[in-house]
């Protein structure tokens, strides 16, 4: 080689950047329009944190649902404005029992079943966190205002977002780590709420008047939470709403 030929240095590529998370997420069903449907603010929240969001269908085809159970890194549940059928928590209908939609719960008790069985990080938002409480074998008051005296007004109506009461939070549980402290105030959209936790399940916030807020499991090996309340609504500007989603994409990325 001549003195005056050039060293030629070989640049590394770039680094790829790790797998974004994929996030199964389970829609609601118009019954009257006969169509799928969801609000666009889980899937904002969810990739804001990292992940991708995949909106669920609730199609009447257990194998379809089960392999899209075995593709996803986390699952979460979200609002419906349906209530759980209580057959599957050893009761019958309450006289202020809400529509069902059994699509619904079938979809979410099947893909709940593939979540436990692969140790998939969970997030049950409002219904979603019923769903998971009966997934465990735990069980619903059917109607705050009739089952519940003395009860706060847990509907709170438009607007939907705002803070409209406190919840108590138990020390050394994760979402007291996420709210940085044990007290908070969330939104309020509901008429039903966890009775008895199940398996699994720890009960680790309440409204002052009792109602449940929080349940999540205490086993090291997993991150599995159900909030009462819809922290989809505020992930932009409360720093509580925001932490839930990124500690919930950061498990599925194992971080």
């Amino acid at each position: 080689m001549s003195n005056d030929a050039t060293t030629r240095v070989l640049t590394p590529p770039p680094a790829q950047s790790a797998r974004r998370p994929i996030v199964g997420i389970t829609t609601r069903l118009d019954l009257k329009e006969d169509t799928y449907y969801l609000g666009r603010q889980y899937a904002d929240a969810v990739a804001a944190a990292g992940g991708v969001p995949l909106y669920i269908p609730l199609i009447d085809d257990r194998e379809a649902l089960q392999a899209l159970g075995s593709q996803i890194d986390a699952l979460m549940l979200g609002g419906s404005n349906s209530d759980i059928d209580p057959k599957y928590y050893g009761e019958e209908p309450h006289a202020a029992l809400g529509a069902v939609v059994p699509a619904r719960d079938e979809a979410d008790l099947l893909l709940l079943k593939c979540a436990e069985d692969r140790g998939l990080p969970v997030l049950g938002i409002c219904f979603g966190m019923q769903s998971l409480n009966v997934s465990r074998g735990g069980t619903l008051v059917q109607d705050i205002a009739a089952q519940i005296p003395g009860a706060y007004k847990h509907d709170q109506g438009i607007p939907v977002d705002r803070p409209s009461h406190a919840i108590v939070i138990e020390k050394d549980s994760l979402i007291a780590n996420l709210a940085g402290g044990l007290a908070a105030r969330v939104n309020s959209t509901h008429h039903q709420s966890v009775k008895e936790a199940g398996r699994n399940l720890l009960v680790t916030a309440r409204a002052k008047d009792g109602v449940v807020e929080a349940i999540e499991d205490p086993r090291p090996d997993r991150f599995v939470l159900g909030v009462q309340w819809h922290p989809e609504w505020g992930w932009e500007r409360e720093e509580l709403s925001r932490r839930i989603f990124q500690a919930f994409v950061d498990a599925a990325t194992g971080k």
